[in-house]
């Protein structure tokens, strides 16, 4: 198939466009080259693969190159509540604007995979799944459940993701177990706030994985949202630094003050994905070892600190 990556270049995206050109689609990466071209230059020669500069809010640019394809990956957007915070007319037009631009230019023969997020769940008590109402509490929350929307209504599929980490050529150091391992390895401290705090993590390959079961698996998931993950992977922040513990040598803070916007305290289930055959298959314990292995070796340079 000929296959369209809405933020081919980023954390997700630069892993995944290689697997399918591996797999052997077409592809057409479609990026706005934000954080530049670095971390697609390791398949960048591919035969099979198109690399289009363009911004999704352009929908004569998005027509033009949605004609082309049989599906459409949605990935881009502004991700996490701190980005879209920042600036929230940016955030909203690229996760709401750029996505109707997408759906309002897809055919009824062409397939379409979302990114969605467990951000759109809000706060819950207890266990979250598929028929968890949706409440979402922040400005990404929100964006991404009313993309989420639009492309359930034309009987797309959408994945709402667990909380990701893991090493990307795209690099992400303000993810919460990428920033620990980052933060135990350099600042030899971890801070911590709201420990008690309830989350599932999934590994950026994994996440990955996911959308190419999504591919093979379309007609049984079509028109429906998934959860994301394992259930093997849920846990608290604080069990989180505790595994890192075990591995680096830190000081761990337990601090009072400090709020996760998102309220994301809950156990989520994944079996509807589960009953499908998807299964994630990498453990917080192998995700940290990579992380400490290449993190080790990386150093964030701030000029105006003297150490």
């Amino acid at each position: 198939m000929k296959i369209l990556v809405t933020g081919g270049a980023g954390y997700k995206g630069s892993i995944l466009v290689p697997n399918l050109l591996a797999l052997g689609h077409e592809v057409i990466l479609f990026d706005n080259f934000t954080f530049g071209a670095k971390p697609i230059l390791h398949f960048a020669n591919d035969k099979k693969l198109e690399i289009v500069k363009g911004d999704v809010r352009d929908e004569k640019h998005m027509k033009e190159v949605i004609s082309k394809v049989d599906v459409v990956m949605h990935l881009a957007a502004i991700v996490g509540y701190p980005a879209c915070a920042a600036d929230p007319g940016r955030a909203h037009s690229i996760n709401v604007d750029g996505s109707r631009n997408v759906v309002n230019n897809l055919s009824k023969n062409q397939r379409a995979i979302f990114a969605s997020t467990g951000s759109t769940y809000g706060k819950v008590d207890g266990i979250c799944d598929e028929n968890t109402p949706i409440a979402p509490l922040t400005l990404y929350g929100s964006t991404k459940a009313e993309a989420e929307k639009m492309f359930l209504d034309i009987g797309s599929v959408a994945l709402r993701f667990a909380t990701v980490f893991g090493i990307s050529p795209r690099l992400r150091l303000d993810l919460l177990i990428n920033d620990f391992v980052y933060q135990a390895i350099h600042a030899k401290q971890i801070v911590l706030f709201e420990g008690s705090f309830r989350r599932t993590f999934l590994h950026v390959i994994d996440a990955v994985n996911s959308y190419l079961f999504a591919l093979e698996n379309y007609e049984a998931m079509s028109g429906e949202s998934f959860n994301v993950g394992d259930d093997s992977m849920n846990y608290t922040k604080k069990d989180v630094a505790i595994k890192i513990k075990e591995k680096l040598p830190f000081y761990l803070h337990e601090a009072e003050i400090g709020q996760d916007f998102d309220q994301r305290d809950y156990e989520v289930s994944y079996n509807k994905i589960k009953k499908l055959g998807f299964s994630a298959d990498i453990t917080l314990d192998g995700g940290i070892d990579e992380l400490i292995k290449v993190l080790k070796n990386i150093t964030v340079i701030n000029e105006w600190r003297n150490a």
